[in-house]
């Protein structure tokens, strides 16, 4: 088996976080064909529980999921002293939810995706752009 090269060693960890597992796989492959090592999780709960989020270099969460929205799950992670970049995914989102993201400084990328949106903002968000 051939050793990694460093590039591989070195891409950005990407949490995602989105209750339907269709988005949470498409993310998953495409991101991967970016170049992103992927982690998935079905919930902001399940996010939470996981170990080692230190690794993570970007959240990317769905804000409307049962249990815990994405902002609410943001907050969470800033209460814990996690302070890797959070990405809030959205389907037409509303004042309120544009406003408390930009109070939170959370950037918001539309659904359905465009382009290369949310992987230009990962970039960005990981210092690669």
């Amino acid at each position: 088996m051939a050793p990694q090269s460093a590039a591989t060693q070195t891409s950005p960890i990407v949490a995602v976080v989105d209750d339907d597992p269709a988005v949470c796989n498409s993310l998953k492959f495409s991101l991967e064909l970016e170049g992103f090592r992927v982690r998935t999780y079905g919930s902001g709960p399940a996010l939470l529980r996981a170990g080692d989020l230190e690794a993570c270099d970007c959240f990317v969460i769905d804000q409307k999921m049962p249990s815990l929205s994405g902002l609410e799950t943001i907050a969470t992670l800033r209460s814990r002293s996690l302070s890797a970049p959070a990405i809030l995914i959205v389907s037409d989102p509303s004042a309120v939810v544009g406003a408390r993201a930009a109070a939170a400084k959370v950037p918001i990328v539309e659904k359905p995706f465009l382009g290369n949106a949310l992987v230009e903002r990962i970039r960005e968000a990981c210092g690669q752009d």
